[in-house]
């Protein structure tokens, strides 16, 4: 399969909500209309924490995204990068997508000077694990949330 990663532009919202779609699917999240809207508003402003990379086919189609936030961090001077969102589309899954586009995250993140990417997912999540496994470092971190 050929495709390349970029950055997302606002001419890719058929493709990223496609994505973003499939995303929330996944995880069986429900989110609303406001919420989405704001999400692609704040990854197409220049000076937001937050991007987004997508990998596109030749017809120029997103077929896999990593929607992203930079952000300061106590631990060092400089940025650290929540990857936050990453979908590949089923089609275009054992191709390598998800690879490279965590992979041209990581030279972003250098070209920036980012202190570190970090992410997380499904413990019973087994396809991404296996590809997280070989590209990070995984840690014994348990993530706690409180709802507000």
């Amino acid at each position: 399969m050929n495709f390349r990663i970029r950055p997302v532009v606002p001419a890719d919202r058929p493709s990223w909500m496609n994505l973003w779609d499939g995303y929330c699917a996944f995880y069986q999240a429900t989110l609303t209309e406001q919420v989405t809207e704001r999400t692609w508003q704040r990854i197409n402003t220049p000076d937001s924490a937050m991007g987004a990379l997508m990998a596109v086919d030749e017809a120029e189609t997103g077929i896999g995204l990593c929607n992203y936030v930079r952000h300061p961090n106590t631990w060092s001077d400089r940025p650290v990068c929540y990857l936050e969102d990453l979908y590949v589309a089923p089609e275009a899954r054992r191709f390598g997508v998800g690879t490279r586009l965590i992979k041209t995250l990581v030279e972003m993140g250098r070209r920036e000077n980012w202190f570190r990417i970090y992410w997380m997912t499904k413990i019973d999540n087994a396809r991404a694990r296996s590809v997280y496994d070989r590209l990070a470092t995984k840690t014994d971190f348990i993530r706690y949330d409180i709802a507000l």
